[in-house]
């Protein structure tokens, strides 16, 4: 009986002693990161990301390659998905977009949107690489640096330290970005981000280990930039050097195993073969002092001067609140959809499914709230009016069936649906009213728009419709 328990003592130690060595090292020996004390709310990180992300898109020429934005949006969304759960926000959504510019560089901004230079990827020497600086500036704002920092120096400003800091992977300003705050606000923040830095390689690192990438690959960029720069050419002296960050990461790098790690991919070959058919990028540089607004940011109002056109983006699973109309009505949206308008109407909006025609802002997806006034006290007379007001110059509009008893925000609704003709892309789309009286006899109204046969929103719509509060 003793032989046998000390048989069955001795295997389960030889067990445990064997799962110990086959966990991944990642698991149970790497460098421990915190987050910095932060006077900001993360909503405020969501906000100002999207308000940064906006004048950037303005400053900036994005590449308009959808094989390009696809393929970086899948390594962006592999990367973020790999966040430590301690450092994981579901407020943030995390967007990738690639910038016509040349520069060795990619930054991002607090809440998620990042910018990736054409010049990295066409400078990486594989996906590893590449996936790398990604993981490095994901890491900025998973530890939300941007806010943080901002915490620290307030009397410059909360957007311009958020600015200024740039986030940019090899330690430099973002560029033209930097510039919205203004260089010498900008040139403030970059002293204070050393540790910042380092803290990015490091979780980058880790990041790039919990996806499946070496992490010496992230190392392996600042060889290049070194061949390329100078050793730091750029990039202010307070900065930790490529060399020392080269080295840093490689001992982060040994305490982190990952079997089979992705280098290469045909599609990073791909899409590196692409990026060289065009012609040769401007530098950042060159960017700035020409001083160019984009037609992607040109806007009148809220709303570009163009057509909508490009991939629309699928809903986010994750939600953002709101409230409108002076705290009166209550609404949760998508993280990724934009907010259009002013006054007694309010679009929500995802990228690429929003424009101007004709000098009319046109919406192909998303969903409107707002308030008409009505001559009518009665529900589905004030409703049959405010219709007949929607198809006044659109002889495309049809109504499809009769009204339909429902509720919206606890209230009697009525729901109606109608077909259209886009005037911006030629498409049937199918636009949902959703329309009840508020205490004051106005009608209020949820619209939502999707061209004909995409399912995709249909989720959204439900959950927007049922999030939906009125105080009125």
């Amino acid at each position: 009986m003793f032989r046998n328990s000390l048989i069955t003592q001795k295997l389960t130690a030889w067990i445990v002693l064997f799962a110990f060595c086959a966990l991944p090292l990642s698991v149970v020996a790497q460098t421990q990161i915190q987050l910095h004390s932060n006077k900001y709310k993360v909503e405020d990180d969501v906000k100002l990301g999207r308000q940064a992300a906006a004048e950037v898109e303005q400053q900036m020429p994005l590449l308009r390659d959808a094989e390009v934005q696809s393929y970086v949006e899948r390594v962006g969304r592999r990367l973020a998905a790999s966040i430590p759960a301690e450092f994981q926000h579901p407020q943030f959504y995390y967007s990738f977009k690639v910038v016509n510019a040349r520069d060795i560089n990619a930054f991002a901004l607090p809440g998620g949107p990042m910018f990736v230079n054409r010049g990295m990827i066409e400078s990486a020497r594989n996906e590893g690489q590449m996936a790398g600086v990604m993981a490095h500036e994901i890491s900025h704002v998973a530890l939300r640096h941007g806010t943080a920092q901002a915490s620290k120096a307030q009397k410059y400003g909360l957007l311009a330290g958020i600015l200024g800091i740039g986030g940019a992977i090899l330690g430099g300003p973002a560029g033209a970005a930097a510039q919205v705050a203004g260089q010498g606000v900008g040139v403030y923040f970059l002293k204070f981000s050393r540790e910042y830095e380092t803290e990015a390689d490091i979780l980058g690192a880790q990041i790039m280990a919990r996806a499946g990438y070496d992490p010496r690959d992230l190392a392996g960029m600042f060889q290049i930039l070194e061949r390329q720069g100078g050793g730091g050419g750029g990039f202010l002296s307070d900065h930790p050097s490529p060399s020392d960050r080269y080295a840093r990461i490689n001992r982060e790098a040994a305490m982190l195993r990952v079997n089979n790690p992705i280098t290469d991919t045909r599609e990073f070959a791909r899409v590196q073969e692409r990026l060289r058919g065009y012609g040769p990028a401007p530098t950042m540089a060159e960017i700035q002092r020409s001083g160019q607004r984009y037609p992607a940011g040109e806007t009148t109002g809220n709303y570009p001067n163009s057509p909508p056109r490009g991939r629309v983006e699928y809903p986010s699973s994750q939600y953002q609140n709101y409230q409108l109309f002076g705290g009166g009505v209550q609404v949760s949206v998508p993280v990724n959809w934009r907010e259009l308008g002013e006054g007694s109407s309010v679009w929500f909006v995802p990228e690429g499914g929003y424009g101007q025609v004709n000098g009319q802002p046109v919406f192909t997806h998303g969903v409107n709230v707002g308030a008409s006034q009505t001559n009518s006290r009665n529900l589905q007379q004030a409703t049959e009016e405010f219709i007949n007001n929607l198809a006044q110059g659109n002889q495309n509009l049809r109504m499809n069936g009769g009204y339909q008893r429902t509720t919206l925000s606890g209230r009697t609704a009525l729901m109606s649906t109608l077909t259209n003709v886009n005037e911006a892309t030629g498409r049937s789309e199918v636009i949902r009213v959703i329309t009840t009286q508020t205490r004051d006899g106005n009608l209020f109204y949820l619209i939502a728009v999707v061209p004909q046969g995409e399912r995709n929103f249909e989720n959204a719509f439900q959950n927007v419709f049922r999030s939906l509060r009125i105080s009125g």
